[in-house]
């Protein structure tokens, strides 16, 4: 991770020169800020329909076959592609739990074994319950901390896989859509681009196969074309995945060139280097640079307010009286009724009760719809597969729609609480990491009662012969009395007519049952899909509060610690000698030379122009 060795050399430098101050609080703080540069990685979603190539151009990035690519396979989980001294393959499944208290295992597999566990023929419908297969490899476009995962084929970008992807967005620092040069955009993939936009900080299309698809160009056209009017900003970039294969594979020098060119991949290459890593890049040397100078500044201001003093020990008193003054609005921001707290709490409470309402209010336009098919479509046995794919689809792209809403009302609330903060200076919110939702995994499949009456031949037969007999019976009767026999032509006729009737009331009957039944299980999966979805939106928020609520706990705690320091300084230069005081501003003027040197070389670490912005 050679991009981030000079930030993390900038916090050691400002660790060592803040060894002599014993404040454990603020080395707490830049050694979490080191923490964070080395475990930071920039993930890549690679997302789209089932067969589209997602797969192909993974390898081509990496220049590996590790992801499964052949014509009767596709990806069933998750495949995670990372950097890595030696090449392994690690499978995950979670055991129990959820978010952050789920308990994961792990488990080293032969790179070759890779189809058995991340491809459908491999692990048909995922029976093996993996949550995603991690592959390591070294690589250099991996080496700056770039994490690409190829996502499982969704099958239309309306389906449930789709909606669960559209879940993972958060958690994504970039994604690309792949599509190939088959077709144009359909509608699904440009709202899915649109969800994508709204909660990802780059996006960006591929289209896959053109050396397939002599119009590529022509679709390629049509595709920015529906980019702009959708309103879109996302690059597209167009490759060719076997191209760059046999590029990899070429050992003749001027046509391996020739290949690499045409494949397009270096454009696709330098975007994920400049614009998704180094953006990363470029916002973790600016959190390094805030978290560095925060410190640092803390500590030159308890500096300079003891130099003062020490210069001129009659304002002492206006300065004590100044910074008391001070640190009682620091011990203020430290307590449960500050402001930053209650703009918490509020917003907290609040954005419960409103994606509460908004996802039940989605999933009751879903019952209202499904309600009306169930009246209106016959006998649901017949087509009840279809039937609960389509509201499991709805359900699906409902909570994902949900925790994508949610998502962005969570960051906008941290923007409001770091407000309370930004008078003194430019505050840098804390990582918000929103792990993606797998709460529709514990809801239950939707299923009618096993108990349903079945209307077969024998059963017709014999309710159309009751009701026929009842019928002949009545109409021979009838008859009788004007002289016919009991078998008459009319008695038969009308037996034959009563039957017809009993059998069709039953008929109906049974499918007045059935959808009955079919409300009924509905209803109960549309309650569990709120109960599971709404339990893990809660549980998010609460997260996103105690982070927010620890990491500005921890600010005010270091301001008030700070300005306690600065006022005992000053207290202590009241009693000081002249000799004392002189040799006290030489020790001052050194230490403070220091830290402006250490503030310095830091600054480097941004572009020119950028670094006031910072401090």
């Amino acid at each position: 991770m050679a991009a981030k060795a000079e930030p993390v050399a900038a916090v050691d430098l400002a660790l060592g020169a803040l060894a002599k101050y014993e404040r454990p609080d603020l080395e707490a703080r830049l050694r979490q800020a080191r923490e964070r540069l080395l475990a930071d990685h920039v993930r890549v979603l690679v997302v789209g329909e089932f067969k589209k190539g997602k797969s192909m151009l993974v390898n081509g990035l990496v220049g590996a076959p590790v992801c499964p690519v052949l014509d009767d396979l596709a990806t069933a989980v998750p495949t995670v592609v990372t950097y890595a001294e030696t090449p392994a393959a690690t499978v995950m499944r979670v055991l129990d739990g959820a978010g952050t208290e789920a308990v994961t295992e792990r488990t080293t597999v032969p790179l070759d074994d890779i189809a058995r566990y991340a491809t459908e023929q491999g692990n048909p419908g995922n029976r093996e319950r993996l949550n995603q297969v991690e592959i390591g490899l070294p690589r250099a476009v991996l080496a700056g901390g770039l994490v690409l995962v190829d996502t499982p084929g969704v099958g239309g970008l309306s389906s449930v896989q789709a909606s669960a992807t559209a879940a993972t967005l958060p958690a994504a620092d970039a994604v690309l859509l792949v599509s190939d040069a088959s077709q144009e955009y359909t509608g699904p993939e440009l709202e899915f681009l649109r969800q994508a936009v709204a909660v990802c900080p780059n996006v960006a299309c591929v289209l896959t196969k053109t050396d397939m698809y002599p119009e590529w160009r022509t679709i390629a056209e049509l595709d920015r074309g529906h980019l702009r009017r959708a309103g879109i900003d996302a690059p597209l970039f167009t490759v060719s995945s076997t191209m760059r294969w046999h590029a990899l594979l070429e050992k003749d020098d001027e046509l391996r060139s020739e290949l690499a060119t045409d494949s397009g991949y270096a454009p696709l290459v330098g975007y994920l280097r400049k614009d998704v890593v180094g953006r990363a890049d470029e916002l973790a040397r600016r959190s390094t640079v805030h978290d560095v100078l925060a410190v640092t500044d803390q500590v030159v201001a308890a500096l300079r307010t003891e130099q003062a003093a020490q210069e001129n020990p009659e304002s002492v008193q206006e300065v004590i009286r100044r910074l008391t003054a001070a640190e009682q609005r620091a011990t203020g921001l430290k307590e449960r009724s500050a402001r930053w707290q209650q703009t918490l709490n509020d917003g907290v409470a609040d954005l419960n009760a409103d994606i509460d309402y908004d996802l039940r209010d989605r999933l009751r336009e879903i019952v209202r719809d499904a309600e009306e098919v169930i009246q209106n479509g016959g006998d649901p046995t017949r087509t009840w597969e279809q039937f609960v794919a389509w509201v499991e689809q709805c359900a699906a792209a409902a909570a994902s729609a949900n925790y994508v809403w949610a998502t962005q009302r969570a960051r906008y609330l941290a923007q409001r609480v770091a407000e309370h903060f930004d008078e003194e200076r430019t505050h840098v919110l804390p990582a918000l990491r929103i792990e993606p939702s797998d709460a529709l995994r514990s809801v239950r499949a939707m299923t009618m009662r096993d108990d349903a009456e079945s209307f077969g031949l024998g059963k017709k037969l014999m309710t159309g012969m009751k009701g026929g007999y009842m019928g002949m019976l009545m109409f021979g009767m009838l008859g009788t009395l004007v002289g016919f026999s009991l078998t008459n032509p009319i008695a038969v006729g009308a037996g034959l007519l009563m039957g017809r009737k009993a059998v069709g009331d039953e008929r109906r009957r049974l499918i007045t049952k059935r959808q009955n039944d079919a409300r009924t299980a509905l209803r109960r999966y549309v309650d569990d899909v709120t109960f599971h979805v709404g339990k893990d939106s809660r549980d998010m928020l609460r997260g996103v509060q105690r982070v927010l609520r620890d990491h500005f706990t921890a600010q005010a705690e270091q301001m008030k610690r700070s300005l306690q320091e600065s006022l005992k300084a000053a207290e202590t230069s009241v009693k000081a000698t002249k000799a004392e005081r002189d040799t006290r501003l030489a020790e001052l003027n050194a230490e403070l030379a220091r830290l402006d040197k250490v503030a310095q070389q830091v600054r480097t670490l941004l572009p020119r122009g950028r670094t006031g912005a910072a401090a």
